[in-house]
């Protein structure tokens, strides 16, 4: 028998060549035939090598009909092609001069006594020429779903007469034994392919299923093993000892404990634990298994799944609620004490208010910058934003730096008191004041650096003085920088205006 090609040609002889002829027909036999070469691909034949099992089919037949050719003969877009041909040299023909399109067509057997007085055949190139077909019988090869695929077919050189009805129907048990073995065939590729399906999705989705012999402690393992219990899992973890041996010193008690329970009541086994992995280091792993009773009840099957990710979600969640915990208490420690001694400074009710209203306000741009970030850190410039959007005749310029919580209300609280005392008796009570905020650090190379802010206030009124009393907002300035920042504060009253200044140990970094 000539060698199959692995693809089709448009050179060579007329059974090398051919015509697409599922394209020329009409919609609902297009559509048809679409269905039945995709079911013709699923059985994944065409053009594979010869087989045994089917070559000896078509030696029986051959026998059994006494005739020199016989054919399994599938039908694809443009060929007829030949999974097996006994007593023929070629592998395929073209479809458009092929007897098996009949068959397929018609969905029924063909039997054609002598070709020359069929007006279908009398001039095809295969009547006239080699194998000079004088009779054909052919019989459908019918998929799983009714489709027919092609034809197991017997043809001479000679006339004949007709097949019996029962050596018909012998000829169509032979079709189905052969279509028995394609579907064995169709259903162990598809079978394959599911489990390299599952296999990829068990690697991606880095699970591994195990398997433990309770009576042999013997452990199987498949999927994403290596990746979660390292690379020599093959022979490290080939037992349940030598899984034990991977389970972190800390969990491996509680593990064997509540495996022992699921030996011993024939319970399902959960459990969370540690491992050290020998290229990871330590991770986390999710473990359940259960017994199969009907197929093997001292075999305990399961799954393992890394939850080191997850586990490190948990504990940053837990974390960041213990932080908000207490950054809540301290914020409330603030209102409160803001609220008490407010009380004391205030001259009425409406004083009252407004004060704590504005101080409020100050712990709210606070929040907001928190907010905006990790809750746990916030910048200067955004502060100072959130500052110049209440106050919009205050300038800044300085680096941006990042300030943690308790640092940012500290800040928050002096930029208000400020900005407050200038609306109310500084430059931003007139039309043309300004208030001008500058901040520098200084060298890195310095042992003692330092932070530097300069609050300057221009274009008020006239000339500004000093209170002759203490207010609580200077109490409150001097509490924050001194006694929260670990700074100093230092108010002058010039000529143009009030000048503050701020120095602190340079403990925030650069944004």
């Amino acid at each position: 028998m000539a060698e199959r090609p692995g693809a089709k040609s448009t050179a060579g002889p007329f059974w090398s060549r051919g015509r697409n002829l599922a394209d020329s027909e009409g919609g609902d036999e297009r559509l048809s035939e679409e269905r039945r070469l995709d079911t013709l691909r699923e059985y994944r034949l065409l053009d594979t090598d010869p087989e045994v099992a089917f070559d000896r089919l078509t030696k029986l037949v051959a026998d059994l009909f006494d005739v020199p050719i016989a054919l399994i003969s599938l039908v694809d877009e443009c060929r007829q092609w030949f999974k097996s041909a006994h007593g023929l040299d070629i592998d395929q023909t073209p479809r458009d001069i092929s007897f098996c399109r009949h068959v397929v067509a018609d969905d029924s057997p063909l039997v054609v006594t002598d070709t020359r007085t069929d007006t279908r055949f009398a001039e095809n190139p295969l009547v006239v020429g080699e194998p000079f077909i004088r009779f054909y019988a052919g019989v459908p090869l019918r998929a799983y779903n009714g489709a027919v695929l092609g034809t197991l077919c017997i043809i001479d050189s000679e006339v004949r007469a007709a097949p019996s009805p029962r050596e018909m129907e012998r000829l169509e048990d032979f079709a189905a034994i052969i279509m028995a073995e394609a579907e064995l065939r169709r259903t162990a590729a598809e079978r394959d392919e599911v489990r390299r399906m599952l296999e990829r999705a068990l690697d991606f989705s880095t699970t591994a299923i195990w398997q433990l012999d309770a009576r042999t402690d013997a452990l199987r393992w498949q999927g994403a093993t290596a990746e979660l219990w390292g690379a020599d899992f093959e022979t490290a973890l080939n037992t349940g000892e030598g899984f034990f041996n991977r389970v972190h010193p800390d969990d491996r008690d509680g593990v064997r404990a509540v495996l022992d329970e699921a030996i011993a009541s024939g319970t399902p086994y959960a459990k969370e634990y540690r491992i050290v992995h020998p290229e990871r280091g330590v991770r986390w792993i999710s473990a359940r298994g259960d017994w199969d009773v009907e197929v093997d009840d001292v075999k305990l099957t399961g799954i393992s799944i890394d939850i080191t990710e997850q586990k490190s979600r948990q504990e940053n969640t837990n974390l960041l609620m213990r932080e908000l915990h207490h950054r809540m208490r301290n914020l409330f420690a603030t209102v409160s004490a803001i609220i008490s001694l407010t009380r004391h400074a205030a001259t009425g009710v409406d004083d009252y208010v407004e004060r704590i209203t504005s101080r409020l306000d100050a712990l709210n741009r606070a929040q907001n910058v928190l907010l905006g970030a990790n809750f746990m850190t916030g910048s200067m410039h955004a502060l100072m934003r959130e500052v110049q959007a209440a106050f919009p005749r205050i300038r800044w310029s300085g680096p941006d730096l990042l300030l943690p919580e308790n640092a940012l209300v500290a800040m928050a609280l002096v930029f208000n008191e400020l900005a407050t005392n200038a609306v109310k008796h500084g430059a931003l009570s007139v039309a043309d004041g300004r208030v001008d905020v500058n901040w520098s650090q200084d060298p890195d190379d310095d042992a003692d650096r330092r932070f530097h802010l300069t609050w300057s206030e221009s274009g008020g009124t006239g000339e500004v003085v000093a209170p002759d009393r203490t207010s609580f907002g200077t109490l409150l300035m001097e509490r924050s920088v001194r006694n929260n920042l670990g700074g100093t504060i230092d108010r002058r009253w010039e000529a143009a205006g009030l000048v503050v200044k701020i120095a602190l140990p340079a403990r925030w970094h650069e944004v």
